[in-house]
């Protein structure tokens, strides 16, 4: 079995290293990751500059790992078309600190990465902490493993991802549910904060808090929030088939009858 590993905090991050230590009692693995983080790059590539890959090792590993100069994405094209000497036969993203949770999906390099092996016709599971403290991604990584070895067993349908939230509980309790959800929603409410640089170059600096704006049970917001582990299939065809006979009626075609 043949593994590929990336993630969006860089190879050099704790949960890309706990991850690959677990998923190498499943086979042979190859991590290709940014050289630095790339957190909410989304589904970015890179076009025009070149990409620089080096040797990376790791500690007590037999893992095969290459840092790449470029985005999530950038790391799982490159691995699959021109790195790997065969396709793998899953990809597994993270594992990130933090959530990516509803809406998040959208900005997530860590989704990006598991979205870009779906684009490739691979398996792909995205897997985060719910935590922006916490630095034991054991159990994390552990459920990765398991839910690895049910994929590969299971089976994913074309073009379907899955994104995994692991929450992190108080007095070391662990997850007693697996919730398999749907996507809440999630807004920030950004704050542009405007500063002067040396130069006298204005400049912005974007922070912001989030807000869950859709929360209900079901979906994957509510279950994090419920001390489950969320598990949410994310199928990018995102098409509104609904949407689609009532545009049909607008009868566009008159629009280039009167121009």
């Amino acid at each position: 079995m043949l593994i590929l590993i990336s993630n969006d905090d860089g190879i050099q991050a704790p949960g890309i290293n706990a991850l690959r230590s677990a998923l190498e009692h499943l086979g042979d693995v190859c991590v290709v990751a940014p050289d630095r983080p790339r957190s909410a790059s989304g589904l970015g590539i890179t076009i025009h500059k070149p990409l620089r890959v080096e040797e990376f090792e790791f500690s007590a590993s037999n893992a095969k790992g290459y840092a790449v100069n470029g985005t999530p994405s950038d790391c799982v094209k490159l691995a699959i078309q021109a790195l790997l000497p065969s396709k793998p036969d899953i990809v597994v993203s993270g594992i990130n600190l933090g959530p990516n949770l509803g809406t998040d999906v959208l900005y997530s390099g860590t989704v990006s990465a598991a979205l870009e092996g779906v684009i490739n016709g691979v398996p792909s599971i995205a897997v985060s902490l719910a935590s922006w403290e916490s630095v034991d991604f054991d159990y994390a990584a552990k459920f990765a493993q398991k839910l690895v070895k049910v994929v590969l067993d299971k089976g994913l349908p074309d073009e379907t991802l899955l994104n995994v939230n692991v929450p992190v509980l108080n007095d070391e309790k662990k997850p007693n549910r697996v919730a398999v959800t749907r996507l809440g929603k999630r807004r920030y409410e950004n704050t542009f904060e405007k500063r002067r640089d040396p130069r006298g170059k204005d400049y912005y600096w974007m922070g912001g808090e989030v807000m869950d704006i859709m929360a209900e049970p079901g979906t994957d917001i509510a279950s994090v929030k419920n001390g489950e582990i969320s598990v949410t299939p994310l199928f990018f065809d995102v098409t509104d088939n609904n949407f689609m006979n009532m545009v049909r009626e607008w009868n566009l075609d008159s629009i280039l009858s009167d121009s």
